[in-house]
């Protein structure tokens, strides 16, 4: 059993290695295999399944919503669905999304127009204090209620709509959006028409493909998802991959450490998913992918990555919704590498666990490494590879696990000695994330 509120202690910088790893589940995909195989019809499995805190909050929620869920053998389900507006709960019900904002707005998607639903909505400390006003104001599109009215964070109450009707929705940079309008739009009548007007995250989609009496695709200029409500789904079978995002964190070490190389196998490579990887390769990193399959609409393959020299990055804004999870690992590079660089569209950054470009830029103050930022955009000037001995790194209590894998990266490269306050936090995404940082040989205390 993982050690429940633990600091971590770093004081040495990791040498350098040669391995093989594999690395934790895909999160995203695992919470919506929960979420979509509930209202399916028939039994659906999940395999390759992330047995981490954010999926077992999607499967309490879902038993409490009357789903069966029964574990086969480890990381892999059975989901007895019960189909398109059968989900039910006793009235005032309470239900704790944990620090998920990815199972708050899906579930609030699919409960929204699932009939005779009053429950009572929060999160833990983190979520509450994220801003669900994009997500109220399209859920009340289709008559949900939220109370109290004009509150913009958890908790809440949320009553469905009675009359669910679709909606016309253009998406923006945010996938959980997009998704819980997909989501709501399956149980309401008539039809529900969103036009996705940057590209993301489309693992609900690729969920979906299977009940095309429910969904249909249409890319011509831009990509138009059709929902036809008041239908039926179909079982689905889901073979999970590794997160990509968990993965960007080992690609950054071996990328930044001395003589070292690392090959992370069977990870999901989605295109939707893939812009931190991209940006790298535009450099010419010794970065490749090999072994590429495709499953279940999926991208898979292993990432083979070797030390590799860095220059100063400059992305565009159009890149953020592919690199969403991994622009905190990208400053890490950039401070790391000499020179200036330059990140755009970055104001989603504020509304998640944690301010993350705020919190980051005080944390690579601490080291030495200035940065400017504004509310779209992040200017970090670099200084390399700097021996940071005679540095602290001090990251309080923010229920980020982002952040706290980003810290102990910086900390492990740069030789600084540092305290993460809380670092349980990365078991939301990543439980393996020190067992195989200690195959890598990087050196850390646990205070409980």
């Amino acid at each position: 059993m993982p050690i429940k509120n633990f600091n971590l202690i770093i004081r040495k910088k990791i040498s350098f290695f040669n391995k093989e790893i594999t690395v934790d589940s895909d999160k995203s995909l695992s919470i919506r295999s929960f979420l979509i195989g509930s209202i399916c019809q028939n039994i659906s499995t999940a395999n390759n399944v992330l047995e981490s805190d954010d999926v077992k909050s999607t499967i309490e929620a879902c038993r409490k919503l009357g789903v069966k869920i029964i574990k086969i053998k480890p990381q892999t389900y059975k989901i007895y669905g019960k189909g398109l507006g059968s989900l039910h709960m006793k009235k005032n019900t309470e239900i704790n999304f944990g620090n998920s904002g990815t199972l708050a707005r899906l579930l609030i998607g699919i409960l929204s127009t699932n009939p005779n639903i009053c429950i009572k909505i929060k999160g833990d400390h983190s979520l509450n204090k994220r801003n669900m006003r994009k997500l109220i104001d399209i859920m009340s599109k289709f008559g949900a209620s939220f109370l109290p009215k004009q509150k913009n964070t958890f908790p809440l109450k949320m009553i469905s709509s009675e009359i669910p009707v679709g909606i016309k929705f253009k998406s923006g940079v945010s996938a959980q959006l997009k998704s819980a309008v997909i989501l709501a739009g399956l149980n309401s009548h008539g039809n529900t028409e969103i036009e996705e007007q940057v590209t993301s995250r489309n693992h609900t989609e690729n969920l979906l493909m299977n009940s095309k009496q429910s969904i249909k695709i249409k890319k011509d200029k831009k990509k138009i998802i059709k929902i036809f409500g008041k239908n039926y789904l179909n079982p689905i079978n889901v073979n999970i991959g590794g997160d990509p995002s968990s993965a960007a964190f080992f690609t950054a070490l071996t990328l930044m450490n001395h003589n070292s190389s690392l090959k992370i196998k069977n990870v999901g490579l989605n295109p939707t998913r893939t812009g931190f990887y991209d940006i790298l390769k535009k450099q010419k990193v010794n970065l490749k992918f090999i072994n590429l399959k495709k499953k279940n609409n999926e991208i898979r393959g292993d990432i083979v990555v070797k030390s590799s020299k860095l220059k100063p990055m400059k992305t565009k804004a159009s890149i953020y919704p592919r690199t969403t999870d991994e622009y905190l690992i990208l400053f890490v590079i950039a401070a790391l590498t000499k020179g200036v660089s330059t990140f755009k569209g970055i104001s989603d950054l504020a509304n998640k666990e944690s301010s993350r470009a705020h919190e980051m830029k005080k944390i690579l103050a601490q080291i030495g490494i200035k940065c400017k930022l504004s509310k779209n955009e992040m200017k970090i000037f670099g200084k390399g590879m700097i021996d940071a001995s005679d540095k602290k790194i001090f990251v309080g209590n923010l229920g980020d696990h982002r952040i706290a894998m980003c810290s102990f990266i910086l900390a492990i490269l740069t030789n600084a000695n540092a305290t993460i306050k809380n670092f349980e936090t990365v078991f939301t995404s990543s439980p393996s994330f020190l067992k195989i940082m200690k195959s890598l040989g990087a050196k850390f205390e646990i205070q409980k």
